[in-house]
């Protein structure tokens, strides 16, 4: 009976010690291969689906959140430049933190958009 008791102990500390290494922040686990915003950030490659996945699904249509119209290249960029999508983004003071109702972009996310639009916010 004491070698039942000593594989159950064993079983039950095996077990949480693997259910207690999960952690989901693939950017804090994995910097270096998660995060590449060295050379050109491209609008096409990069932002773009940054913005789709993030953003368009309510910026975007007849009646877009908070009048704030995305989708095509001009929209996007006169958010850039006037510091909206930055400033909503890395919910600084002053702008309304988004994506509203879900979770804060990642650090590497942020820092695409940030990378091309301290770029010039170019079409490319």
């Amino acid at each position: 009976m004491n070698s039942r008791i000593i594989k159950l102990v064993v079983l039950l500390i095996g077990f949480a010690g693997f259910s207690s290494c999960y952690y989901d922040k693939a950017d804090t686990l994995y910097p270096s291969k998660t995060c590449d915003t060295s050379g050109t950030i491209s609008y096409a490659q990069k932002v773009v689906l940054l913005l789709q996945q993030q953003c368009y699904s309510c910026h975007s249509g007849g009646s877009p959140s908070g009048g704030i119209a995305m989708g095509t290249y001009t929209t996007d960029k006169a958010i850039a430049v006037n510091g909206k999508l930055y400033g909503s983004i890395s919910h600084a003071s002053g702008y309304s933190p988004m994506p509203q109702g879900a979770a804060k972009m990642t650090d590497c996310q942020i820092a695409t958009i940030k990378k091309w639009i301290d770029a010039g916010s170019l079409n490319n």
